[in-house]
C-alpha cells in the first residue's frame, strides 16, 4: 500500500529548499502546466513510511537518499556508519537537510534529480493543445 498519492495531473517534488539543486528543480517544475505539490523536507515532516516509499520508488536504499558529505551529517554521524532502515529513517527525520537529491514523482514514476535541467526532458511539452498554424 502506498501513502504518497499519485496522479497524472499533479507533479510532486520532495526537496530541500536550502540546496541549489532543489531550488532549480522546483523552478523547472513550476514551468509545467500541471499542478505541483512541493514538499520542502526541511519545513514539512516526511513520515518514515513516506521516506521508505520514496526509496522503494527509486529502487534505492534509504542510505542512498542520504548525503554523507553534507556538513550536518558529518557533524552528527560517522561517514562509514552502518545502520538498518529504521535508523536511516531516524537520520532523515532528524536532519532532513541531508536528503541527497530532490525526488520528483511524475504520474506513477519516481525520479532522483542530479541535474535540474534533466527535468525538462521528463516533462510533457507546454505547447500541448496549441494550434501552431494559428501562431505562425
Amino acid at each position: 500500500m502506498t501513502v504518497i498519492s499519485k496522479n497524472s495531473k499533479t507533479n510532486k517534488i520532495f526537496y530541500n529548499s536550502e540546496s541549489t539543486i532543489g531550488k532549480q528543480t522546483l523552478g523547472y517544475l513550476n514551468g509545467s502546466f500541471k499542478s505541483l505539490l512541493s514538499i520542502d523536507v526541511t519545513k514539512t515532516k516526511v513520515t518514515g513510511t513516506q521516506w521508505k516509499e520514496l526509496a522503494d520508488g527509486l529502487n534505492m536504499s534509504l542510505e542512498d537518499l542520504t548525503d554523507k558529505n553534507h556538513p550536518e551529517f558529518k557533524k552528527h554521524y560517522d561517514k562509514h556508519l552502518s545502520l538498518d532502515e529504521t535508523d536511516w529513517i531516524k537520520v532523515l527525520n532528524a536532519h532532513p537537510e541531508v536528503l541527497k537529491n530532490p525526488i520528483i514523482i511524475l504520474g506513477e514514476k519516481y525520479y532522483k534529480i542530479e541535474n535540474p535541467s534533466d527535468v525538462e526532458k521528463l516533462l510533457e511539452p507546454n505547447s500541448k493543445g496549441i494550434n501552431e498554424k494559428k501562431h505562425i
